[in-house]
Parts: structure tokens; sequence; C-alpha cells
């Protein structure tokens, strides 16, 4: 195939001629999936999943308040509110509205989406509240005052763009955003970082530290933890490669550790998890391991270094959480869960299983206050089993409390939960979970940049697909971080195609245990995933009968030069590079899709409003299919950025299509 596209016209996000062509796509697939009764149902038995009252409302500590981001039926764009954590305990908290978006909407005439709070510490007074239009990742960001619940009138304040704001103290801010030519990088994030005075315009604002153009981004931070108060700065060079420096009276101190390593600085200590094999003074510490050293002294040159936590071949570290005066690490064992206690004492670090973790579930640390308490809240469900929002306080002795449980959102009589392993065409064994049996089979992967899939209670799968009689199964691919980094590194660039043996392997392993067959199983995935899919379209399309493929990279050739996807050369490579172009071309969906080939239907989901991964991935895609024949549908959200969905309405619409097209196509 040369190097000729036909539909570069389609980039256009909103050009008119594009925007036709996606109404008429639209409407094709509207016309053939909604109109049936079962559509109806699936539509509204997801949208009262995600509208339910008695979900449970997530909770981040903020001072004395629990702060709590809403969405239901009667709030479709939601409310930030906040309660005491006396009133969360009740079944029905008096909650405080701060910020509602759907008034605001409405006043301002604009289509907001929530997209995070950061509030002052320690006052907690004053936040800097991020907003998308539609759901962009590009946003508007606003000073508020929490206690008279409005903004800020000539406070801090960002016009819609890929930026970001830190408070430093009441009257000053680290800002990044797009300053003006040469100030992002090539990845379209700030490259440019300044320390910007409450009552002075943004133009004036002074440059504290700057990336490289072809950088992924830079960044700024401060701690205020009384004692330890510190300014931080950050290149990140790549999706994996970073370096940090310490600010201190102006000036950049490096801290001297390996650039794919992740570091955390909390009061006294540094914490290391290298990503490669990393020698110190002659003892070689293995990826994936967690190493602890004090934070000056690593500055002042010592190297003693602690090893919190050794990965082995079955496991791995997940996260950490620091409380006041302990470290809570999450680590996947065969991608089950495990919580352990660290504390650091006069003879060195001691540890103890954290109390109160349900057997059998994934369990995970959702918020603690390092500053003041050693409060910590645990959230555990699985596959089947709803979750439930458990305190607790390792300061005392008791098991941590139940705060609240989510209800049973569909009938799980009959539904098992089993892990299986298939085996990949190299003899690796990749885990998977089949949830359910009999019916046809829905399987999911994603395999890409060291995210993890682990179990976790799906309600609209259960409703949509589970309930009526089909079998879930999710796959740990490599390319995944459920084994560690080198779970990860393995798959990466060059060797990319392990993640898509990987999933043809589970594919096939389902056929062999009498789970599936071809023709029963359908497929799904999104991002990355949406790239498995269409690797999958491309060149194993004879293991599956169906596939859904959203929010997609698919020309690779091109996807460093739209939106975000400079950012991940590192995981794909750059097809500017002969030699690299090479191994990325096979994989490429856009590139290997031809009017020979033999496709199962096909059904692809995006969004206008999605500024990460762009539409055009999906768009010339299914143009090119439809010119070579191929049975292929499509659906994008207007509106919905990533997600492809900016409310529960529509984000029920979207599953109800996904939904109806499976069952339409393998039963």
């Amino acid at each position: 195939m040369s190097d000729y596209d036909p539909y570069l016209w389609l980039e256009e996000v909103t050009a008119d001629d594009a925007m036709a062509w996606v109404r008429a796509r639209n409407a094709e697939a509207v016309a053939e999936l909604t109109g049936s009764a079962r559509f109806a149902e699936l539509r509204d038995e997801i949208r009262a999943v995600f509208d339910a009252d008695d979900r449970i409302p997530y909770i981040r500590r903020r001072g004395d308040m629990l702060y709590n981001f809403w969405q239901d039926a009667a709030n479709p764009r939601g409310v930030w509110r906040r309660t005491t954590l006396e009133s969360y305990r009740q079944a029905e908290p008096d909650w405080q509205i701060i910020l509602d978006l759907d008034e605001l909407a409405t006043r301002e005439g604009e289509n907001w989406v929530w997209d995070g709070a950061a509030v002052l510490r320690p006052e907690h007074r004053f936040a800097l509240v991020n907003l998308s239009r539609g759901g962009a990742d590009a946003n508007v960001i606003r000073e508020f005052d929490i206690e008279t619940g409005s903004f800020v009138e000539g406070g801090f304040e960002l016009p819609e763009a890929k930026c970001w704001m830190r408070w430093i103290d009441i009257d000053t801010v680290y800002v990044g955003t797009d300053f003006g030519p040469d100030s992002l990088t090539s990845s379209g994030y700030p490259r440019i970082v300044k320390q910007w005075r409450r009552g002075t315009p943004l133009e004036e604002a002074v440059v504290v530290f700057e990336g490289k153009p072809d950088d992924v981004s830079a960044s700024a931070t401060y701690d205020p933890t009384r004692g330890f108060e510190r300014h931080f700065a950050a290149r990140s060079i790549d999706f994996y490669r970073t370096e940090r420096y310490l600010r201190r009276d102006d000036e950049l101190v490096r801290i001297d550790v390996p650039d794919d390593a992740e570091t955390d600085v909390e009061r006294e200590w540094l914490l290391i998890t290298p990503r490669s094999p990393w020698t110190v003074d002659g003892t070689t510490y293995p990826p994936g391991c967690l190493i602890a050293t004090r934070f000056e002294a690593y500055l002042a040159g010592s190297r003693d270094l602690e090893v919190l936590f050794a990965p082995d071949e079955h496991t791995s570290l997940s996260y950490h959480s620091w409380t006041r005066d302990h470290l809570i690490i999450n680590t996947l064992h065969d991608v089950q869960s495990r919580l352990e206690v660290l504390t650091p004492g006069p003879s060195g670090w001691t540890r103890a299983p954290l109390p109160g973790v349900p057997a059998g579930q994934i369990a995970g640390i959702t918020d603690t206050d390092p500053e003041e308490s050693n409060e910590y809240f645990l959230n555990s469900s699985g596959y089947t089993e709803p979750a439930t929002l458990r305190r607790g306080d390792l300061s005392a002795a008791s098991s941590p409390e139940i705060l609240k449980q989510a209800p049973a959102l569909f009938d799980t009589t009959g539904i098992e939960v089993r892990q299986l392993f298939a085996t990949s065409a190299d003899g690796t064994k990749i885990p998977y979970y089949v949830v359910g049996s009999g019916g046809p089979t829905l399987l999911s992967g994603y395999g890409g940049f060291e995210i993890s899939l682990t179990p976790s209670y799906l309600g609209h799968v259960g409703r949509g697909w589970l309930a009526r009689g089909g079998t879930y199964v999710v796959a740990n691919l490599r390319g995944g971080g459920e084994y560690g980094p080198e779970w990860h590194s393995q798959a990466v660039k060059e060797n990319r195609h392990l993640v898509y043996e990987d999933f043809v392997a589970v594919a096939k392993d389902l056929v062999a245990q009498g789970i599936t067959t071809p023709g029963k199983l359908g497929i799904q995935g999104g991002s990355n995933g949406g790239l498995l899919m269409g690797v999958m379209l491309t060149r194993y399309p004879e293991h599956f009968g169906a596939i859904v493929c959203q929010v997609p990279l698919l020309d690779m050739q091109r996807y460093h030069e739209l939106l975000a996807g400079a950012s991940w050369i590192a995981e794909y490579g750059d097809p500017r590079e002969p030699e690299e172009w090479a191994y990325i071309k096979p994989f490429s969906p856009y590139h290997n899709i031809h009017k020979g080939l033999k496709v199962p239907p096909t059904l692809f989901v995006t969004s206008t409003r999605d500024d990460r991964v762009h539409p055009a991935h999906a768009r010339k895609m299914v143009a090119r299919m439809l010119e070579q024949g191929h049975n292929v549908r499509y659906y994008e959200n207007i509106e919905g950025g990533h997600g492809a969905a900016a409310d529960n309405e529509q984000l029920a619409f979207k599953w109800a299509l996904v939904f109806e097209f499976l069952w339409k196509t393998l039963t």
C-alpha cells in the first residue's frame, strides 16, 4: 500500500464535510441498533446502574470534611459536595452542595464536565476547579471559594488549554499552559513552568523551569507538609522517563535516580521503584522493587538503601499509600491483591498484614491523609461482589469499620468466577478471568502502558451482559503491569507482537476449554485496547464473531502527529524512523485492512471531543472499510472526551449500543 491517504480530510475534527460524514454514519448505526425493545431495556437498565442512588459516594478527606463528586438522574452533570465523617456514617448523609455543575452550565451556557479540584492546604477554603468543555482533556481552571460557594472574582484563572495549576500558598501558584509560541511540547502539553502571584497578569508570571520541545511535559509542585516544605520540578522526557529536581532557594538540585524510576518523597523518606535493573555500590536492585532511603541524606550522597519489597515470578508491587506514620503497600500475586502495613522505627522497618481485607477480593486504598493522621479508606470488590468501603486507623488496634456497602446490581445466581492461564506463542503463561458460564462470550483486554486489569464489580457489564446469560472474560496481557515493569517492558516497540499473541492465545484457550466457539466470541477494547482490537481485526479475524473497537489508535504511521500521540513513542516506536516503521507497520490496522480480508461484524465508537486519541483514527479506518465492502458500523458521540460520554445518559446509550450490537451479532 502506498503512503497516499485519501481520508486525511477526516482529520479535520469539526470541518463541515467531516461532521457530515460522522452524522451520516451515526444515523446508520442508530437506525440499525436502537430500534429493538432489547436496546431500550439495555439503555434503561444501564442508566439505572450509573444513576443508582444507593451507589457508594466515594470521598476524599480535606481537613475536617469529606468531599464527593456525584452524578445521578437529577444531577446529570453532577454536584461537588461535602460532609463530615459523623454524617457520612449515616445512611443518608447531610451533604453540603459546594458547586452545582448543571446550574453552572445553564447559567454560563457551557457544556461543563467536571475534571477535579485542588484544595489549598492547610486552610482548605480555596480550590482550583478544573472544568472541561464536553469532556475534553483541555481544561478551564478557575479559583473557587468553598465557604461562599462562588468563583473568586479576579482570582486565579486559565482559559481553555491542556493546562495545569498547583497551589504554593494562598497568593502563589505554579502554572503550565499554552503561553504562546514554543511553550508546548511536541505532545501538546506545557513545556514551561511559571510561578504566578495573585493580582498580577499571567504575562508577568516568572519562568522557574523549562523542559525541552520533544519532552512529553514539564511540571512543578509544592509540598506544604509542616516541617518538610519543599518545591519540586520535573521534565517528563518520554512516557516512562523523568528527570526530577528539588527546587531550593531558586536552585535546581537533581534527584539522582534512574530516569525510568518512580519516586515518592514523603516527610524524611525517599521511595524509589526502578523500572530496569539498577546497580548501586555493587548491589543490583531488580525492576519493580521498592527501596526506601532518607531523602536529605540521599541528596548529600548517602546510598543507604533498604528494600521494602522485592518482586518474584508471581508477585508485583501495585502501588503504595502513606499515612502519617505508616506505609501501606498493595501487591498483586497472580492478579490478586495483598495489602501490608510497613512502619519505620529505630531498628528499621517492620511489616504486618493490613487488617480487614476480605479474602478473594481485590482491595485498594482510596484515600489517606498523611499530613494529619493514620486514617485510611479501603475499598474492596470482585467481579460478582459489590463494593464495600471501610475506614481504618492504624493508630488504633481495632479492625476497620464498614462505612458503606454497594447494592447488588445484577443477579449472580449460577455465575462463577475462575482464573485460568493460556500459553502464548513463546510459552509464557497468560492469566485471564472467566466470569459466568455458557452463552456468548465477551473478551476484553488492554496490554499497554503498565496498566493492570484487576477484578472489580462492573454493574453495567452485569446488567447488560452477565445477567442476560453472557460470559465475560478479562485477559491480563503483557504490556500491562500485572507482574511488574518487566511484564510491560518486554512487550513494547519491536516486541509489541507479544501483546497480540497473548490475546489470541487467550481466545484459542477459551475455545479449547469449551467455554465458547469463534462464532460466539466477541471482543471489546478501548484506546490502546482499541488498537488491540484493530490488530485482531486485521491479523486474526477468524478467531472472533464480533469486534467492538472504542476510541482507538489505528493509523500508526501518523499517530505521533495527532493530538497527544507523540507522548506514546516510548510505547510503540517512532514511525519516522525506517527501522522502527518496519516493525510498527505490520500492526498498523489502517495499513493492513484490505478488500480480500474476511472480517467479522465490527462496531467502532469514538468521540468528537476526544483530544487525546484523535477521532480520525476510527473515522479513517471505517471509511476505508466501507470502501472495501466490510461489515462495519460507526458511532461518534459529539461530546465526551476520551471516555466517549459526557454524562450518565450518554454513557448508558453508548454501552447499550455496544451490548445490543454484541447480542444481535453473537446470538
